[in-house]
């Protein structure tokens, strides 16, 4: 796999999860930089969403990957950035599609919900999986549009 750039950032809920990401994604060869939180005392999802977001925008990071009690928080803290197309993964199916069909670049994860290994498979899927461009291009665009 090609070593990608990676930003990340959850909140108390997803602050253990996190950790297990980063060392994984570490391992694999890929550049994490971590936004935070980095305790369990409680925080604001939406404080750490927005930095992860704004590198993924801006070029600095190849993807994001948010964690949240649930990761509902986070994606929809993500999904309000135009250009970013936030998910949250609970399987390999899921992680797969995501990329292929919709051109997903941030990956949520729920830290109370998703067991650890079924997040590494995901993320692991999520990070490897091309988009098929093609007839999913008029459907993104479609998105992308400002709604009246």
């Amino acid at each position: 796999m090609t070593e990608l750039r990676i930003a990340i950032g959850a909140d108390h809920g997803g602050v253990e999860l996190k950790s297990q990401l980063i060392a994984a994604m570490q391992a694999a060869g890929h550049q994490v930089r971590d936004f935070g939180t980095d305790g369990t005392a409680s925080v604001d999802y939406p404080d750490y969403a927005a930095p992860v977001t704004s590198a993924v925008l801006a070029g600095e990071a190849d993807f994001g990957v948010l964690v949240c009690g649930s990761g509902i928080g986070m994606q929809i803290s993500a999904n309000r950035r135009p250009g970013i197309r936030a998910t949250v993964l609970h399987n390999g199916t899921e992680a797969r599609l995501t990329r292929a069909h919709n051109n997903a670049n941030v990956a949520c994860f729920g830290g109370r919900t998703i067991g650890v290994e079924v997040a590494l498979d995901a993320l692991k899927l999520f990070l490897s999986t091309p988009y098929e461009g093609g007839r999913h291009d008029r459907r993104l665009e479609k998105i992308e549009r400002p709604v009246a």
